[in-house]
């Protein structure tokens, strides 16, 4: 029934947009960032009547397409090339305002297509989250449909409460939707700007739906088989590759611990100073583990250009994460190589160096995991982004430093890139050989392009070449290739 669902709610999606295909805008009513984060530009009405709050609303539509191409240097029985793509569809309804009350609902689709035979599913890397790995090995399916907003929003003065499900823009925590459907949670989160020059999130997440999951599940748990009697229960539960792979339902069970523990996020931005942004950022997931970030970006404006130093510091608080699952996220194995097995105190160190000039833009960053344990963040926000993060590298292990430069072309606050928007970078990843870990470099360039006729289609391109050096040549490097199209109306 849901695979019919699916098709039914992508076909009508696609008929609806065909005679809309011919037509061009120069002023799309949404538009996709290159984060993922998409843009309405259509006003929310105000009205008096509770009927007008749904007649009056707002509805929003996106078909896509993307394609992942992963592909070996060297195959072998655990290293497989291989083509993912997908189709999908999404529809998102924005009320008008009654009261100071709104309502907000996310329909999203996809289906994906693959060579199941000579590829299998556990093979899959990026192109995995087209689907659910944990419903394909257990019914077949490779559609994928979920309700990813459902939302009721109170404003007042200059906040906001959102109480349901909803995508929650942190620092943890991303909808980090350059997939096909974006990473959600259900929960209650206040938006709030009525300090002067500072922007507050606070929110209080009990359940997350990852990118390539059609339930939700918890925040910090990893399924087995005493959690679930299906196939793959691994899959069923937090699978993000970030996730601590150690802190499974059994051993959460056996300590003592909870297994349903919520996500406490604070997030706030300053700019009471002119010239400098202060950011704070902070979790908790009671009885396991939390996390603190702060930074300073300082701007030195020149004629012509400006120039950005900025300072990242994270420490992350054991309460008991490290007993039961160890210091390393790969699990209690791994973590025998630390020089204290049983602990995630941790900290990262980062600091940065941008340049602005024209349409460009120069980062030059570092950022150094201490010596002590791994960071433990699988909401998709990453705490080494705009220092060192590319694309799908997860750079913050115990002991590991990472250098990167990167130049943008383009960039702008729209999402609609009439020029062509170009990021490159350049990183080296000097990980713990001792712990297993690599060094490598890794190559990456992205192109992001709105036609001038239609701005509604975007599409993008992106390509990541990680190439193991010294003692990691035994490891087979790789070309990461993702093409993906869009079209909002």
């Amino acid at each position: 029934m849901k695979k019919v669902i699916s098709k039914i709610f992508t076909t009508t999606v696609i008929t609806t947009l065909a005679p809309l295909l011919l037509q061009a805008t120069q002023t799309p009513s949404s538009a996709i960032l290159t984060n993922g984060i998409v843009l309405y530009n259509t006003p929310q009405k105000s009205v008096d009547s509770l009927s007008e709050m749904f007649k009056e609303g707002n509805f929003h539509g996106r078909v896509r397409n993307n394609n992942f191409y992963f592909a070996y240097d060297a195959q072998d029985a655990s290293h497989d090339s291989h083509l993912v793509s997908a189709a999908g569809a999404s529809m998102v309804f924005n009320s008008a305002i009654y009261s100071g009350f709104e309502f907000n609902l996310g329909l999203y689709s996809s289906y994906s297509y693959f060579d199941a035979n000579s590829d299998p599913i556990n093979r899959l890397k990026p192109g995995k989250d087209t689907l659910s790995r944990f419903d394909y090995v257990n019914t077949g399916d490779r559609s994928l449909s979920a309700v990813g907003q459902l939302n009721l929003t109170y404003n007042f003065s200059q906040s906001d409460v959102v109480l349901g499900r909803q995508l929650v823009e942190t620092f943890y925590t991303k909808s980090n939707d350059t997939k096909m459907i974006p990473n959600t949670f259900d929960g209650l989160v206040l938006h709030s700007k009525d300090i002067a020059n500072t922007k507050v999130t606070a929110a209080y997440l009990y359940e997350q739906k990852l990118r390539d999951h059609s339930q939700f599940h918890a925040v910090l748990m990893v399924g087995d088989a005493n959690s679930s009697s299906a196939i793959r229960p691994e899959w069923s539960e937090n699978d993000d590759s970030a996730m601590h792979k150690g802190l499974t339902y059994t051993a959460l069970k056996a300590a003592g611990k909870p297994t349903d523990s919520p996500l406490l996020v604070l997030d706030v931005q300053n700019k009471s100073v002119e010239n400098l942004k202060i950011n704070f950022s902070a979790y908790n997931v009671p009885e396991l583990l939390s996390q603190v970030m702060t930074e300073l970006n300082y701007t030195l404006k020149f004629k012509g250009f400006s120039i950005a130093p900025g300072f990242r510091y994270i420490q992350q608080f054991d309460h008991g994460a490290g007993d039961v699952g160890g210091a390393s996220i790969s699990g209690l194995a791994a973590s025998a190589l630390y020089s204290d097995p049983n602990s995630l105190n941790a900290k990262m160190i980062a600091a940065r160096l941008v340049t602005k000039f024209d349409m460009y833009k120069i980062n030059l960053g570092y950022t150094n995991i201490l010596d002590e344990a791994d960071l433990v963040t699988p909401w998709r926000g990453f705490p080494t982004a705009g220092y060192t993060r590319s694309m799908g590298m997860y750079n913050w292990r115990a002991n590991t430093k990472s250098y990167r430069l990167e130049v943008v072309r383009g960039a702008n606050k729209s999402g609609v890139y009439k020029d062509l928007f170009v990021q490159a970078s350049v990183l080296y990843i000097d990980g713990d050989l001792e712990r297993n870990d690599s060094q490598s470099m890794f190559y990456y360039v992205g192109f992001v392009k709105n036609l001038e006729a239609t701005p509604e289609f975007q599409y993008r391109l992106r390509l990541g070449y990680r190439d193991f050096i010294q003692d990691s040549a035994a490891t087979s490097s790789y070309l990461d290739a993702r093409l993906e199209f869009n079209y909002l109306f």
